[in-house]
């Protein structure tokens, strides 16, 4: 199981997360995921996704539920495409996309983002290094991503941030 310790400028409070990979098939798996908020004590939100992957492609849809305390039941549709600009897979060009929809089927929240991702792998000894810089089309908005190691610090040009320690 993978658990992280997160912290955000919108909720101002720290959440655990937890995930889990339970694998279906070679390509597929059943992915749940979770988050439990210190300062109100009860669970944020909780998701199940079914995530199928297409590696010859790069490729990744994923189809699944997701619960939260503010908003009801809701679904959702999301895949990601990567495609190499160099021919050692270290810088790469992303596209992914999400729909939310509501029980009705109608649709909310649409994300959609382009994005280079560059890992430098032992940048120091033992430390290892992404840097995502990307635009997120529907909110207009340039993000950027900085991964190194176990930390990570995810903000965009709207002042919005947060920041996620991998336990």
């Amino acid at each position: 199981m993978e658990t992280s310790l997160r912290y955000s400028a919108n909720s101002r409070s720290l959440r655990i997360h937890a995930k889990e990979k339970v694998s279906v098939h070679s390509k597929t798996h059943l992915q749940l995921h979770g988050e439990l908020d210190t300062r109100a004590g009860s669970p944020s939100y909780f998701c199940a996704m079914i995530r199928h992957f297409f590696h010859e492609a790069s490729t990744n849809i994923g189809v699944g539920l997701h619960y939260d305390k503010s908003q009801k039941l809701r679904g959702f549709v999301r895949g990601k495409k990567k495609f190499p600009v160099r021919t050692d897979a270290l810088l790469t060009f992303n596209i992914k996309g999400r729909c939310d929809f509501d029980q009705e089927f109608n649709q909310r929240n649409p994300k959609g983002a382009a994005e280079f991702d560059l890992n430098v792998w032992k940048f120091e000894k033992d430390q290892d290094l992404r840097l995502r810089v990307g635009y997120e089309m529907f909110d207009k908005v340039p993000y950027m991503q900085i991964r190194e190691n176990n930390w990570t610090l995810n903000t965009n040009l709207k002042g919005k941030w947060n920041v996620r320690f991998d336990l």
